[in-house]
């Protein structure tokens, strides 16, 4: 996305157009998942998924992820790495609506599109030297996104502990 970004900042192409395609991508691979993991089921993951870098462990969590947090949780580990992947094996295995699903994966992945387009367009625009050089390009990239990525997670943090609290004044009252 940064690269692209950079690109339409530059008049080569346009940025919005440059969001909307990486959401619909990302969309897109979504609900293949979404409806792969609908025809395989739990067994396929229970048993293979190791081999998709799909630990059990992995799986577990993403399973009372989406089961605790539901609709807002899958929109949240759209913000997240790596968990943004494979969050909808648990969602649609736990039956998840399509429609709450499609609305939380579009909206999720086209705020992560949005936020990293317009880092590339900052960071790329002020540096046209990194396209030159990829690895270069990526340091300054992880250098920078660090901080978007700690404002997920305080974010996350934020509302786990929201829920929680909510939870313990539920069975005190």
């Amino acid at each position: 996305m940064p690269p692209a970004a950079y690109w339409a900042a530059q008049g080569q192409m346009n940025f919005s157009l440059v969001v909307l395609a990486g959401t619909l991508g990302s969309y897109f691979g979504s609900v293949v998942n979404y409806i792969l993991f609908r025809w395989l089921g739990t067994p396929f993951v229970e048993k293979y998924g190791r081999y998709f870098l799909i630990s059990g462990e992995k799986y577990k969590a993403a399973q009372k992820w989406t089961k605790d947090f539901g609709t807002f949780g899958v929109f949240i580990a759209r913000l997240l790495p790596v968990i943004r992947h494979l969050i909808s094996i648990p969602a649609v295995i736990l039956k998840m609506n399509f429609t709450n699903f499609s609305i939380a994966t579009l909206i999720g992945a086209g705020l992560w599109c949005f936020i990293l387009s317009w880092f590339g367009e900052k960071t790329l625009g002020a540096h046209p030297e990194l396209l030159d050089s990829p690895e270069a390009m990526m340091h300054a990239i992880r250098g920078e996104l660090v901080w978007f990525v700690i404002g997920i997670l305080i974010f996350a943090a934020l509302y786990l502990a929201v829920t929680i609290y909510k939870k313990k004044s539920k069975k005190t009252a």
